[in-house]
């Protein structure tokens, strides 16, 4: 045979599922996209079109739902831990089960004669939390994170004393706008069953309040340096935490020359920018805790 085959995976991808749990009159919302791939002993439906050891992908959609209904959703990370651990463990040809979950948050509708409404959602638009779940019957590996997460400082970033060449016209920047759209992931040290698990949702906010601290309270001389804090605030704050890895678009704010109206446009009096969308700068890295091999995919934050 000319020709072998190579990795190969297969599932249903972006299963749209939403839980509402009701306590009196008082709704909670969870709301997911949930993508299953699963990898094992696969070879002969490539070759022959055997499907003797196949899952159909219809099967894995109703499984999504059926779990969402049987153990709730506690968490992103905790619902793809048992989805993993089914399609590992009940099939035989599957060897290997990765989970990929997307959450989008909802909050209360707060209405000036009632209060907190307890059934009205508005859907949050600051980011979409992310997880991915992996399991091949005896191992975990857990990685989180989130994407598009807009941030701005205003001021306490500079840019200069860089390379310049015959190609270079910006100009050194002693007070500039920072802003970026986070996309982050981080790994939990968390592999066995037999361990301690942690506290997914509590991880998460925590983890994003410290990136959010770092952001805020660093004096940025590049966002590479603002990068790596936000990465060292996290690991040291986070033990539970041993990678995580940023891709950041520098979002460029250019102030807009006014010079043809006879207009100063000085930032220390309030300054007018043009955004620009793109091109843009890609700040990417990983920060790690002492000592750890890296393994979240270096592409998996810019896909």
């Amino acid at each position: 045979m000319p020709t072998i085959l190579g990795q190969n995976q297969y599932g249903k991808a972006e299963n749209r599922v939403v839980r509402i749990v009701r306590d009196g009159d008082t709704h909670h919302i969870k709301d997911l996209n949930v993508s299953v791939a699963l990898s094992g002993d696969m070879e002969e439906v490539h070759y022959s079109g055997s499907n003797a050891n196949v899952l159909p992908t219809d099967t894995t959609k109703n499984t999504v739902y059926a779990f969402a209904k049987e153990h709730g959703i506690e968490s992103a990370e905790q619902f793809g831990i048992h989805l993993a651990r089914h399609f590992v463990t009940s099939q035989d040809p599957i060897h290997r089960a990765r989970i990929r979950i997307e959450e989008y948050a909802w909050e209360r509708i707060a209405t000036s004669d009632a209060g907190e409404t307890k059934h009205s959602f508005v859907r949050k638009g600051q980011e979409t939390r992310v997880s991915q779940i992996t399991y091949d019957g005896e191992k975990w590996e857990i990685i989180s994170g989130l994407k598009d997460l807009t941030v701005l400082n205003s001021t306490d970033s500079e840019f200069w004393g860089y390379v310049k060449d015959k190609y270079t016209t910006l100009r050194e920047a002693y007070d500039r706008i920072l802003a970026t759209d986070v996309s982050a992931r981080w790994r939990y040290n968390w592999t066995d069953d037999a361990e301690p698990m942690p506290n997914w949702e509590k991880s998460y906010e925590q983890a994003r309040r410290h990136m959010l601290h770092a952001f805020a309270q660093t004096y940025s001389l590049s966002l590479q340096q603002t990068l790596y804090q936000m990465g060292t605030r996290i690991i040291d704050s986070c033990g539970e935490i041993d990678e995580i890895r940023f891709s950041l678009p520098n979002n460029h704010h250019f102030l807009v020359d006014l010079e043809p109206f006879e207009l100063k446009n000085e930032t220390a009096d309030g300054a007018v920018y043009f955004a620009a969308d793109r091109p843009y700068g890609l700040i990417e890295a990983t920060v790690l805790r002492d000592g750890v091999e890296p393994r979240i995919p270096v592409d998996l934050t810019n896909l």
